[in-house]
């Protein structure tokens, strides 16, 4: 495509693309194509003036390569990602807020002051209405104050003060609905579903497709720890369902034959053949939206106590009011504490905060998914952490498959790849990769696979009963020998890597030697969480001398080895009712018990679709400092509440002094009032990491 070189710098380039005018679906597309690209740090998509500001790291001739070869028919959008961007929204409240000041601006300057009256006066009806529909509730509340402090200003023949009241008001309506609406939207784009592959099942195969190239009425089959990719009616099977992300409840449901399932939702237990209803991708969006706004999901604590904190000033406000009035005499003065009132900067500048910590979360690849969550990292003084896949990295590899028996190496890693492969564990898939890397092709010649949590999979090759996991499962739950003559050979397995046993009717028939090292930043960012108070806990199902290898080389305060799920989620519990917060940090099905246990519940995106279903917060980011991010920002987020506090009182405070003092009047208190708390709700909105 055609574009015009408008500035650059090293490593930084602005282009125009050449046309009159851009979409937001044309900028959605445009931004998509140039973000996927290797070596393009970040971009951002101007569409009124068709530009794109571009960072990279790659050299500048890639960069105009790839700006030649788009082209906006060519570049394949995923569904949803336009109808979804909240580019559209942003353009909405600019523009709204833009037509408000200049609409208040020309009423001001070209308007007969007659005409404005009227228009004051038509205006403060929706506002003294509120008043008196919580009046007729019983409830003394800032609807009230507003009402008053606008139907006052009226009866005195002050319709500029009014007008300037409602004007502020409705400013800072408008920032809060468009900040709300801009960090629901980033969160349920997060949270949407992204599967991009399914089994489905054709007779008695099954058969793994793309999720583009499936249609209603086919049938899919999800086992635990998977999630279903869309809505249908459950044909086989039975299994334990967790839809928290659809009704916000924790707890599974059982779902058997002929039950709905939603998209989205996840299989905690069994297995579930389903017959798809609907393929939209955009019902997932609609139905996250739903729910984060129909729940109290998004509120903290800090954000409640602001609230309930701003309705119980009221009646102080009215007190105040009158006991001047008695005092001096005097309404002007009266009115100076009633135009000043403090539960209107609370009411927003609190939740402004939350969710600006929250949005700004987002753009570091954190996605949180209510502000009670970011609260309870700032107040955690213990992070537990699982080992595989989160403290080392998220692709293991396969180093080595040694025969125990007459089978070679490639027919034992095939099968044990057969059967890896309808799973999500870290180790699960890099058998499965190394099975491809060989070209070791295979068809379903299994029959059902039973994964057991936190040890193994059974199944059946013909009539022989085969397992594949862990020493204590094969050994010592299944009771699996070494066949004679390979003692020596098993006795010199080598340390440094972690073993997956195969073993086919109750014999060891090989093992899989995998490398899992530890992720480079892990010490580093073990060092960094214990500056910020925090007890760092090591939590794997590994044997004591790999766990007490990687405790001793990162640096963790204490660790425990061989732990159960039920360990891990025991031991968070008992944490938590020693009066600690606990931060539990995972990415595999095994963990999603602790991460419910939690205070805040954390899974790495690479992990089980169920570890990040149930987490509290998902970090998608390849590296562990998001966590030292996360962290410090839920700080500043407290810290900077804190300071809003300080700020309203101290300015309020002073307003009603000067009032009460004869100093300024009433139009102007209102205006320094409105002025002050519209001042701090754009600071809130600020990005608290520089």
């Amino acid at each position: 495509m055609k574009f015009i070189i408008k500035h650059e710098i090293e490593g930084r380039i602005r282009v125009h693309m050449a046309q009159n005018n851009m979409s937001f679906k044309e900028a959605d597309t445009l931004y998509y194509y140039l973000n996927g690209f290797n070596g393009i740090l970040s971009v951002k998509i101007y569409e009124r003036t068709a530009d794109a500001a571009i960072v990279y790291s790659c050299t500048r001739k890639e960069i105009i390569e790839a700006l030649r070869r788009f082209k906006y028919e060519a570049a394949a959008l995923p569904e949803g990602i336009a109808e979804n961007s909240g580019r559209e929204i942003n353009a909405y409240y600019k523009e709204k807020l833009i037509l408000k000041i200049g609409m208040r601006m020309f009423m001001k300057c070209f308007i007969p002051y007659p005409v404005r009256v009227i228009n004051t006066a038509v205006k403060s009806i929706r506002y003294i209405g509120n008043g008196i529909k919580c009046l007729l509730r019983k409830k003394l509340e800032v609807p009230v104050l507003d009402a008053v402090a606008i139907g006052v200003s009226i009866a005195r023949r002050d319709f500029a003060t009014a007008g300037s009241v409602m004007f502020m008001l409705g400013i800072g309506e408008l920032l809060e609905e468009w900040t709300h609406k801009k960090s629901v939207g980033d969160l349920a784009r997060s949270m949407s579903l992204n599967v991009n592959k399914v089994w489905v099942k054709h007779g008695e195969q099954e058969i793994l497709a793309n999720t583009d190239d499936v249609e209603c009425g086919d049938e899919v089959v999800v086992r635990m720890g998977g999630v279903i990719p869309f809505d249908g009616i459950v044909t086989e099977g039975e299994a334990m369902v967790n839809q928290a992300s659809m009704t916000g409840e924790p707890l599974p449901v059982k779902k058997g034959r002929d039950g709905y399932v939603y998209a989205g939702t996840v299989i905690e237990e069994g297995e579930l053949v389903i017959k798809i209803k609907e393929v939209s991708g955009s019902t997932r969006f609609e139905k996250i939206i739903k729910m984060i706004e129909e729940t109290e999901k998004l509120k903290s604590s800090v954000e409640s106590k602001a609230e309930h904190l701003a309705d119980r000033l009221v009646p102080y406000t009215f007190l105040g009011t009158a006991a001047v009035w008695a005092v001096t005499r005097n309404v002007t003065k009266a009115l100076s504490v009633l135009m000043v009132d403090f539960s209107c900067a609370l009411k927003l500048a609190m939740p402004i905060t939350v969710l600006s910590a929250i949005r700004e979360a987002n753009s570091r690849s954190i996605t949180i998914k209510g502000g009670k969550y970011i609260e309870a990292v700032a107040a955690a003084d213990t992070i537990v952490f699982d080992k595989t896949g989160t403290l080392t990295k998220a692709r293991p590899e396969v180093k080595e498959v040694i025969s125990f028996g007459e089978g070679s190496p490639e027919e034992m890693l095939r099968v044990a790849a057969c059967l890896e492969e309808h799973f999500p564990h870290p180790m699960a898939k890099a058998v499965v990769r190394e099975a491809k890397r060989r070209r070791l092709e295979h068809e379903e010649m299994h029959s059902k696979v039973d994964y057991i949590v936190a040890h193994g999979i059974a199944s059946y090759i013909g009539d022989k009963r085969v397992i594949i996991g862990s020493y204590h499962f094969v050994f010592e739950d299944e009771n699996c020998t070494v066949r004679q003559g390979y003692e020596k050979l098993f006795d010199e397995l080598p340390t440094e890597y972690s073993h997956l046993y195969l073993a086919v009717d109750s014999v060891l028939a090989a093992v899989i030697c995998i490398e899992d090292p530890v992720r480079e930043e892990a010490a580093s960012v073990i060092k960094e969480l214990k500056g910020e108070g925090l007890k760092i806990v090591m939590m794997t199902g590994d044997s004591e001398r790999t766990a007490a290898a990687i405790a001793d080389k990162i640096g963790v305060d204490e660790y425990y080895s061989e732990a159960l799920p039920d360990e891990k989620a025991e031991f968070v519990k008992k944490e938590r009712e020693r009066g600690n917060g606990v931060i539990m940090v995972g990415d595999g099905i095994n963990d999603s018990p602790a991460l419910s246990a939690a205070n805040a519940g954390v899974a790495i995106s690479e992990g089980a679709e169920l570890a990040r279903e149930i987490a509290d917060i998902t970090i998608s980011a390849e590296s562990l400092w998001e966590l030292v991010a996360l962290r410090r920002l839920s700080a500043l987020m407290m810290k900077r509440i804190g300071m809003n506090y300080k700020t309203i009182l101290a300015v309020n405070g002073s307003l009603i002094l000067l009032g009460v003092g004869g100093v300024i009047q009433p139009t102007a208190s209102a205006l320094f009032h409105n002025a002050s708390t519209l001042g701090i709700c754009l600071k809130s909105m600020n990005n608290l990491m520089q």
